[in-house]
């Protein structure tokens, strides 16, 4: 049997022995080293997109390998990948290391120097577990894009341009479709989806921090059901304990959300921190609300690039909202797309913060009326995302556009006909 191979190996001079080395081992096909965390989840992410045979058996990590931690890294792989073994390449050959690679999902370690008996040894072993995983799936079985589903990043240009607004509604046209939501309040400092939903609620994301395993009662525990079905995860209102969230808390937090339900809102508020950075690099889509006028065009433009430094995400992944749109204004959604170098939403939201007032004032966001213009344009932008569950996954209902502006509606089956 040949065993296809992924080494992820951020320095040139030792992904050119590693792949020496794995090409030297019996029945080995070795692939193009990948250079970042990044690169290695966007290659899996694509393979398995086609098939679950496309998956290499086996993936080898190396210890310095960035911007995500080696272990984090594994942790992840493991988690949206279960039908690859994942090997460490490591100078560190301590059993606290051992157990904690073991931990995170890895299927054997590696020491450096590398050496041909040791590698092949571990190679051959995850090789054959990733095997018998597959068989236990079947033959054709579609391969598992992680436990769980979409993880979809909201964040603002600059304040006040609607970045918490779209990710409740968001959030809302989703449940509204069948399926299961969480949303996570990640502005650590200045959090308002409570307030729009009028949610008094202890627990936040700041009580998850500390803990290294985030079990389902654990989690249960944190999370506010809001009426509307909502899972809610919110900020802490003590702002200050938001620098109890760190990166690799939020990755723990988002993988244990993923694995519970079919989409994950984050609202990353407008400053990015490291628990923000983390969510939007490891989430299937980033979006970036702005709205059309010189300063938050400028300020689009600049969170893009930063993202974009920071190996956090390339403008071309990124997509951004137009919010607060009108035909007269002189910036369009084309040139804002061509200034910041990102995709540019199908939707614009339009000026009529008037239908929102009443009903931000109030807390009940989730009761703005279907008549809204502002909702029906973030509810088709939940379809455009495909965030909206699917009329034929949907017993007993169906998606249908509503006038000329793509709006998005359930009716049942049979009713009005």
């Amino acid at each position: 049997m040949t065993t296809r191979i992924l080494p992820a190996v951020g320095d040139p001079d030792a992904a050119r022995a590693v792949t020496t080395l794995i090409g030297q081992l019996p029945d080995a096909e070795p692939a193009g080293p990948v250079t970042d965390s990044t690169q290695l989840v966007d290659t899996l992410a694509r393979l398995a997109a086609e098939s679950l045979d496309e998956l290499p058996e086996v993936v080898l990590v190396h210890e310095r390998i960035g911007p995500v931690p080696a272990l984090e890294l594994v942790r992840e792989v493991a988690l949206r990948f279960p039908a690859v073994g994942v090997v460490l390449i490591t100078a560190d050959a301590s059993p606290v290391l051992f157990s904690a690679a073991m931990d995170s999902g890895a299927r054997g370690l590696v020491t450096l120097p590398l050496g041909y008996e040791e590698l092949a040894s571990r190679v051959q072993a995850a090789a054959q577990w990733s095997a018998g995983v597959r068989r236990h799936l079947g033959a054709g079985a579609e391969a598992p894009a992680g436990p769980g589903g979409t993880v979809v990043t909201v964040s603002g240009a600059k304040g006040g341009v609607g970045t918490t607004v779209t990710a409740v509604h968001l959030a809302l046209a989703a449940r509204a479709s069948g399926r299961t939501v969480a949303l996570v309040d990640m502005d650590l400092q200045g959090g308002d989806i409570a307030s729009y939903l009028d949610v008094q609620f202890r627990r936040s994301l700041a009580d998850l921090a500390a803990i290294n395993d985030i079990t389902p009662r654990v989690l249960q525990d944190a999370v506010y059901v809001h009426e509307t079905g909502l899972s809610l995860l919110l900020a802490p209102g003590e702002g200050e304990r938001g620098e109890e969230v760190t990166d690799r808390s939020a990755r723990q937090i988002v993988s244990a959300l993923r694995g519970r339900h079919e989409v994950v809102v984050v609202d990353c508020g407008t400053h990015l921190d490291a628990a923000g950075a983390a969510a939007v690099e490891m989430a299937d889509a980033a979006l970036l609300v702005t709205t059309p006028d010189v300063v938050a065009v400028r300020a689009a433009k600049r969170v893009v690039r930063m993202w974009d430094r920071l190996q956090v995400r390339k403008p071309e992944e990124t997509t951004v909202l137009v919010n607060r749109h009108h035909r007269s204004t002189e910036i369009q959604p084309a040139l804002v797309q061509k200034i910041t170098g990102t995709r540019i939403a199908g939707v614009s939201v339009p000026a009529h913060f008037k239908e929102l007032a009443a009903f931000v004032d109030a807390g009940r966001l989730h009761d703005l009326d279907a008549r809204s213009t502002v909702k029906q344009a973030l509810w088709a932008l939940a379809g455009e995302l495909g965030l909206v569950k699917a009329a034929a996954d949907t017993p007993g209902r169906e998606l249908v556009r509503g006038g000329d502006r793509g709006t998005l509606r359930l009716r049942r089956r049979g009713a009005g006909r």
